[in-house]
């Protein structure tokens, strides 16, 4: 079901309210024109460099020797790396395209779909910092404020119909994806090419392994 009880889920559903229009408005299906909506989980990776994401947050406090401040560590989110839902979107635009297999034609492939990680993966904010921790030793402290405006303790993703249509499956589990990313980090901070370290990362993730 589509809502939110927050401006940012709200936005969510709102998108999808537009792009749902859109298609059924001006590219029915038959048409040449195949239009899907994609969204992914919550992803990580290197290279993010935002405030006020978990781990660039935890990478500027470690990389200073500083405890890593966590707002939320009971929150629970679906953690992926960010490549996941990068291959589904690749996978999705090729079958739209009629340049991959789909278990379905391509007109059941409008609509909406979803990009996440398997139930296990997700996982709270706590456990996200703990696992950089192993790979990154030092410490973490809660700074949680309940004076902060809303936010969701516990967000998943439904996508069998990314599994069953396009028979998408994410490569990586949690701790490969946090051993990834602090790994990406860690050697771009002590100089090495970031183009290299990704191509190389992709390559990993393409061969499925690690």
């Amino acid at each position: 079901a589509l809502g939110g009880h927050d401006p940012y889920s709200s936005s969510k559903a709102a998108a999808e309210l537009a792009v749902a229009s859109w298609r059924q408005s001006f590219f029915p299906a038959g048409h040449p024109v195949r239009i899907a909506s994609a969204r992914a989980g919550n992803v990580l990776g290197g290279g993010d460099w935002a405030l006020d994401r978990i781990l660039p947050d935890a990478v500027r406090a470690l990389a200073k020797g500083a405890a890593v401040p966590v707002r939320n560590p009971g929150a629970t989110r679906p953690w992926q790396h960010v490549l996941e839902p990068v291959g589904g979107y690749l996978l999705l635009a090729a079958a739209l395209a009629g340049r991959a297999p789909a278990s379905a034609p391509r007109d059941t492939l409008l609509g909406a779909f979803n990009f996440g990680p398997p139930i296990e993966s997700n996982r709270t904010v706590r456990d996200v910092v703990e696992e950089v921790l192993r790979h990154w030793p030092g410490s973490w402290e809660d700074k949680s404020d309940a004076t902060q405006p809303h936010e969701a303790g516990l967000l998943n993703l439904t996508c069998d119909k990314a599994f069953h249509v396009l028979g998408w499956r994410p490569v990586w589990g949690f701790d490969e994806t946090i051993r990834q990313t602090v790994a990406w980090y860690r050697e771009v901070g002590s100089g090495a090419d970031p183009a290299e370290v990704t191509r190389r990362q992709i390559e990993q993730f393409a061969g499925g392994g690690g």
